[in-house]
């Protein structure tokens, strides 16, 4: 099976129902089917070959849903780029992977144009709106020109590719360096979204609100989720304006929420509690762990609403996830391997180890990436011989322990533990304590070098809007929590703590930017 076919079935199956609402309109299935069709041979008639590369730089949107859709009909691979991203960083990226094609818009475009002479690949460049139709040497086609054009496309042209072909490139956020193209087949896409979608018990009565970026492995799996089962995706830009999303969340009879921790601290503030959602089926969260105490108090946001607590990375979309019977239970886990897959700990030396003691966690099963685009080198490190000859294994990266059940639980990334007094010491379990303070919104610990210590541990803080808490309400609040070794030397307040474009607290640019 190919990851178009999600569409195409759901078409056949669900014609009239919606597919898609963003920016005010709604799309049937037969709407999207049809127009992806139409916008696959436009992509073949313009040069695009299979398993040729083509980009996608838009905002989440129908034209961003089409052009994925359209792009694996013509039997190439997609990558979407972040909205956000920097036109030197989408210079290397699509050099890196010599992208043919170009989808996007021209707000867009203007920000690349000064640097399209410096894209060697690029066949043609497909624009939202009414552009000129050339730049900078580059073919422009406009896509509302070709979208108006609704004869001859009812079917899909000719399949191309097998299982095993690539689908996508999803490329990592690049904070150590430049970003990574992670290789996806169909097999692999499908094999994960039919993982997730059993766990979740997703059905065609789904309706799903993501305001995650497609870019983002976590988001881009929540449109192919609703069209594998037939669901409906909502699809939002942000999460900038929180209590209009929340009036969606009522208004559409939204089922599923996908979240990360900095959603879930939104939320919080927006005190919600007595408010009703009674359609909410359920929760995700992934991204970063949520701590125990925004659990629980999600818990009294969204009483009637399951909460699953996920771990994943984008080299294999997902790994873990916790049943919500076990939120009360174990609030701390992100649960078990997920169906039709292994995961284990190993230590130092690759051996195996038992409860209780933490190492590095290895993935097992069909999700698991090709490697990273033309770096063997950087795949070697991370995919590395499993129990049978030939077969690869994906070292995550991230320390974790299990307990006795075998349930999961995050320590922390292998360069993140924090070396101090001759101990190691994870910020995760000092992250924990300081979420559990009130008036603290976010927390991330970090280790600052130290001559002394080695390493000293410090605390960086984004307060709620009209808190006070001061450092030592901090010191003594983790006094009388953690051993002395694990208290924070330094604290520091921010109003902002940066993100990466997964949503997660970005401690490489805390640590370079440290202030003491």
């Amino acid at each position: 099976m190919q990851v178009e076919e999600f569409l195409e079935r759901s078409s056949s199956s669900f014609p009239d129902k919606t597919a898609v609402v963003c920016d005010g309109c709604r799309y049937t299935y037969r709407e999207v089917e049809e127009n992806a069709n139409l916008l696959s041979y436009v992509l073949l008639g313009e040069g695009i070959r299979r398993w040729d590369r083509v980009a996608i730089y838009l905002d989440n949107s129908i034209e961003a849903v089409l052009s994925i859709f359209a792009v694996l009909k013509a039997g190439a691979v997609f990558l979407v780029v972040n909205p956000t991203v920097k036109p030197e960083k989408l210079t290397y990226v699509l050099n890196n992977c010599r992208a043919s094609g170009l989808i996007t818009n021209q707000k867009k475009l203007a920000k690349l144009q000064p640097s399209l002479s410096q894209v060697a690949y690029l066949k043609t460049i497909l624009v939202a709106g009414r552009p000129a139709a050339e730049l900078g040497g580059k073919q422009i086609v406009s896509l509302d020109d070709v979208l108006s054009r609704q004869t001859g496309a009812k079917d899909p042209p000719r399949k191309q590719c097998i299982n095993i072909d690539l689908a996508a490139l999803i490329y990592t956020s690049g904070s150590t360096g430049n970003p990574k193209g992670v290789m996806l087949t169909h097999f692999n896409i499908v094999s994960a979204a039919d993982s997730i979608t059993a766990y979740l018990e997703n059905t065609a009565d789904d309706i799903i609100l993501n305001v995650l970026p497609l870019s983002f492995g976590y988001g881009l799996y929540q449109v192919l989720m609703a069209f594998k089962v037939g669901g409906t995706i909502i699809l939002e830009r942000s999460f900038a304006y929180p209590y209009a999303l929340v009036q969606t969340l009522v208004r559409e009879r939204v089922t599923g929420f996908p979240i990360v921790p900095t959603i879930a601290s939104l939320l919080l503030q927006l005190n919600l509690v007595g408010h009703e959602f009674p359609d909410l089926r359920y929760i995700t969260n992934a991204a970063a762990a949520l701590p125990v105490e925004k659990i629980r108090k999600l818990g009294e946001v969204f009483p009637g609403a399951k909460l699953y607590s996920m771990y994943g990375l984008t080299e294999c979309t997902r790994v873990s996830y916790l049943p919500p019977d076990q939120i009360d239970i174990r609030p701390a886990s992100v649960g078990r391997g997920m169906p039709n897959e292994e995961v284990y700990i190993v230590d130092e030396k690759g051996m195996r180890v038992g409860p209780g003691v933490f190492g590095e966690l290895v993935v097992r099963g069909a999700n698991v990436m090709k490697g990273y685009w033309e770096l063997p080198e950087e795949t070697d490190q991370v995919l590395k011989p499993g129990p049978f000859p030939g077969e690869k294994v994906l070292y995550t990266g991230d320390l974790f322990r299990k307990d006795e059940e075998g349930y999961l639980y995050f320590v922390g990334r292998k360069g993140d533990i924090i070396k101090t007094r001759g101990e190691k010491v994870s910020p995760r379990e000092i992250e924990e304590v300081l979420h559990c303070l009130e008036g603290v919104a976010e927390a991330a610990v970090i280790g600052i070098p130290d001559e002394v210590l080695g390493q000293a541990i410090k605390a960086v803080i984004r307060l709620r809007p009209g808190a006070e808490v001061t450092r030592n309400n901090v010191l003594s609040f983790c006094a009388e929590r953690l051993e002395d070794f694990k208290v924070p030397q330094v604290v520091e307040f921010r109003d902002v703590l940066p993100q990466t474009a997964s949503g997660k607290i970005n401690k490489r640019e805390l640590i370079a930017t440290n202030r003491t």
